[in-house]
């Protein structure tokens, strides 16, 4: 069978490389074995689905930032990846409609006076940050008055919480889930501040690749795979993106 001219060159290279960057990812200690974490398990999961669908290997391909990963798409280092569908991200990359979707919230400690996003927003109010992450990017766009305190590493932004050097820790609500199982009576707000719509990014300019991955997205979309791969990685506050 003569492969789909737009996929072409990936079945003659024989592999697909998605990226992925932390925290969509952790590596086993023993074995060295990566565990899709969140968007990272979608991400890995629709790269296996498209290299089992063009008889091709997966290439799971490790950055350390948002903008590793971002770079390494554009100078075409990897083939794709799962991205939040955010305007700047937009000016560098092209997207498929989006595959999931799920909201941004805050994680505070015990006894903190905040109920709403209004309550950190103050003058005085720290609030932890990711560097270059799309819950940060529209927490930008937001905030008026607190202080935004940025790392590279969600664990580091965690620990300005835990320590007391934050007054909010602001994420995906599912990322915050998890730590605030770390953190005695620490609460993730019931509301949330902004909802991400992630989509699969690939290199500009490729418009016959981003007509075959806008199909490939819907197809998941319908049969019912992307709800699957919900399912099956316990992904907590996600859902299958609608249409924009």
């Amino acid at each position: 069978m003569t492969a789909d001219p737009r996929v072409a060159d990936l079945v003659q290279a024989g592999k697909i490389r998605v990226a992925i960057f932390l925290p969509q990812y952790a590596k086993d200690p023993a074995t060295g074995a990566l565990r899709g974490i969140g968007m990272g398990f979608v991400a890995m999961e629709m790269g296996r689905a498209l290299a089992e669908r063009l008889g091709v290997d997966l290439a799971v391909m490790e950055n350390s930032t948002p903008v590793a990963a971002v770079q390494a798409l554009k100078s075409g280092a990897c083939d794709l990846g799962c991205l939040g569908i955010d305007p700047s991200r937009a000016a560098e990359l092209d997207f498929t409609a989006p595959v999931v979707q799920f909201d941004y919230t805050l994680l505070v400690a015990d006894g903190a006076p905040i109920q709403t996003f209004a309550d950190a927003d103050r003058p005085g109010k720290r609030i932890a940050v990711m560097l270059n992450h799309a819950s940060t990017f529209a927490l930008k766009r937001m905030a008026q008055h607190a202080e935004l305190v940025g790392t590279e590493l969600p664990e580091a932004a965690f620990d300005l919480l835990r320590r007391g050097q934050a007054d909010a820790f602001a994420a995906p609500r599912a990322q915050l889930l998890d730590y605030a199982e770390q953190l005695p009576r620490s609460r993730v707000l019931d509301a949330g501040y902004g909802v991400n719509n992630a989509g699969i990014a690939i290199r500009k300019g490729r418009t016959d690749r981003l007509a075959f991955m806008r199909e490939f997205v819907e197809q998941a979309k319908t049969s019912g795979l992307i709800a699957d791969i919900i399912s099956r990685g316990g992904l907590r506050g996600f859902r299958v993106a609608p249409n924009l």
